[in-house]
């Protein structure tokens, strides 16, 4: 996905010649269409079939819009039971009040991923009701925003990737006891651009403009963290996934000022098309015998070679395994 500056236009340092917006986001475009290179999607049969879910229990992050939302929708359709973990309960009543009126099951869950508390707090209120866990979609995440995190991490790689791995840490126990689970993490092809991690830098403030550079290294973290949990977990009966969506006109674009926002979301799917991968992952049967792949359009797809470091991969899991104890 593209992220920029979340600052009005005109205060945007490096504005292009002559100051206009439209030149901005057909830079921004080009951007996105470097993410979005049409791929046919497959089929997916499995989500089909009417109550496939029952007596399952999902957790799904940032399930208040965009692919989140559409994804909490369709698995309550199915009949899973499905907790919502958005930031505030005013951000989860609109999704609540439209699963329920379809007949849905579903609780709301508080969690800030920028906020390593907030993250064990919604641990232990899920942990605390007692329940199986079946499926945890790792949605939630930042593009656009630029900072430091209040647990001390840049912002998108904060919220973005350790938010998700402590969550995914806490909740691990109890998704081995109710296998066969499965973890699904939304990465981006944005990815296949990221050259690496600086660890210093991802403890440090935003450094770039638009945050797009950062944004490829959460993402980048996104998938070696699925790749490496799947090793991690090998013949326990939960399986990992990591998913890039496309790109998504959703609420993700919250915070790029008007009238650029419009512009650069004119070649962009639907948030019920993004959903699609995410929900092959979460449902399909052929994707419960798979582990540790990158999906693109529905189907595996080879990551970039940084994403298959396995080097990489196990220091990133060290260090971000001691950041958060």
């Amino acid at each position: 996905m593209v992220v920029v500056d979340t600052r009005n236009c005109t205060g945007i340092r490096g504005w292009p010649p002559g100051g206009s917006p439209v030149l901005y986001a057909d830079r921004l475009r080009n951007h996105a269409r470097a993410c979005a290179t049409p791929v046919p999607m497959q089929a997916s049969t499995s989500i089909d079939r009417p109550r496939a879910l029952a007596g399952q229990v999902a957790l799904i992050t940032g399930a208040n819009t965009g692919i989140g939302r559409v994804t909490a929708r369709r698995l309550a359709e199915l009949g899973a039971h499905v907790f919502v973990a958005c930031r505030s309960a005013q951000r989860a009543a609109a999704v609540i009040e439209e699963i329920r009126a379809g007949g849905g099951s579903v609780e709301a869950l508080q969690i800030d991923l920028a906020d390593l508390g907030s993250v064990r707090a919604c641990a232990d209120a899920f942990l605390g009701r007692d329940r199986p866990l079946h499926l945890l979609v790792n949605n939630g995440g930042i593009a656009g925003g630029r900072g430091l995190t209040a647990s001390g991490f840049e912002l998108a790689f904060g919220v973005n990737h350790v938010g998700h791995f402590l969550l995914t840490r806490l909740l691990l126990e109890r998704l081995r006891r109710s296998a066969p689970s499965r973890i699904v993490t939304v990465a981006s092809r944005a990815h296949y651009r990221a050259g690496g991690i600086d660890w210093e830098a991802v403890r440090r403030p935003t450094a770039s403009l638009t945050g797009w550079p950062e944004y490829q290294v959460s993402k980048l973290a996104n998938v070696l963290f699925s790749a490496e949990l799947a090793r991690r977990l090998a013949g326990s009966g939960v399986t990992t996934g990591a998913v890039h969506p496309g790109v998504v006109a959703s609420d993700i674009w919250r915070s790029v000022p008007w009238p650029i926002r419009p512009l650069i979301k004119l070649r962009m799917i639907s948030s019920e098309d993004g959903a699609r991968t995410t929900l092959h992952c979460a449902t399909s049967a052929e994707a419960a015998t798979q582990s540790g792949l990158y999906y693109d359009a529905c189907r595996p797809r080879t990551p970039s070679e940084r994403a298959r470091d396995e080097t990489l991969a196990r220091e990133l899991w060290s260090r971000t395994e001691r950041w958060v104890a």
